[in-house]
């Protein structure tokens, strides 16, 4: 099957496929797929269902503070203390 596509559409399937840094005829195709293809879980694989953790696993991780102060800094010890004594100090200098 050939379809034409109409400039405006060429032109924005095209620059978006650049973007995603794919081919318009792959983009085409896998956004035809998603649309009108519904897809049949294969009994063999099992699908893994990702977490926002998973997700976002490139972007976040944890820092030992103890790397860098001897014992820790250990900032997550009374925060809503600490907190709060910043907001009055923040009030007492007219800053808030």
């Amino acid at each position: 099957m050939n379809i034409e596509l109409t400039p405006d559409i060429e032109s924005a399937l095209t620059e978006q496929a650049r973007k995603m840094g794919t081919t318009p005829e792959t983009l085409a195709l896998d956004s035809l797929r998603e649309r009108f293809v519904q897809a049949t879980p294969n009994e063999n694989t099992v699908e893994r269902q990702e977490t926002l953790a998973d997700f976002l696993s490139g972007y976040i991780g944890i820092l030992h503070s103890g790397e860098y102060i001897p014992g820790g800094a250990r900032m997550s010890e009374g925060s809503g203390k600490k907190f709060a004594a910043g907001m009055v100090e923040r009030r007492q200098q007219g800053r808030l």
